[in-house]
């Protein structure tokens, strides 16, 4: 009988880390201007250093360029831009996180690689489910569309983006769009 409860205790014991592991998720943390932002791992290929990229004329405000990452154009996007600041300096840090975009459900649709500039990488963490709380309806420095939820590590919050909503192309589309309906002025 002792067995069997010690076998029943280990076997729980086993199930609960295992739980516990599955509820925990890695996200890569970054900097941009002085605040640490976070994006889960799972969509994220490499990090680059900030170099090679070539300007393409006529494209959001947002898009700084594109790089040639093994032979395919890749867009890069200043998150600062994105986020409606100035665009930040690029440093010995200064880095491009190529993100693998969800292409949706659409017929036609594909997934597609999206180069982010950031300030610094920092490191990847392990955030348990219960550690994220939802995101505020109010008074965040960016979008609230773009916050999957704050993670607390170390007594700090973190902002957990939702790289899908931030670098959804179908809105950044809308936004050539509307720098396009935008009326040159006379020199």
């Amino acid at each position: 009988m002792k067995a069997l409860v010690k076998a029943g205790n280990k076997a729980l014991a086993t199930s609960s880390v295992a739980q516990a592991m599955a509820e925990q998720k890695q996200y890569l943390t970054f900097m941009l201007g002085g605040e640490t932002f976070a994006v889960s791992i799972l969509g994220i290929k490499e990090i680059i250093p900030y170099a090679g990229l070539t300007e393409v004329p006529m494209m959001p405000k947002c898009i700084c360029g594109v790089i040639n990452l093994r032979g395919a154009v890749v867009p890069v996007m200043d998150l600062s831009v994105r986020f409606g600041k100035p665009a930040r300096a690029v440093t010995k840090r200064t880095c491009i996180v190529i993100v693998e975009l969800d292409g949706g459900t659409e017929e036609g649709r594909q997934d597609m690689d999206m180069g982010v500039v950031v300030d610094a990488v920092n490191a990847v963490l392990e955030i348990p489910s219960s550690e994220i709380e939802p995101a505020p309806a109010f008074g965040a420095r960016i979008h609230t569309d773009f916050i999957e939820g704050m993670g607390k590590v170390n007594g700090k919050f973190v902002i957990l983006l939702n790289v899908n909503r931030v670098l959804s192309i179908d809105e950044i589309g809308a936004l050539a769009q509307a720098d396009d309906a935008t009326p040159l002025l006379p020199a």
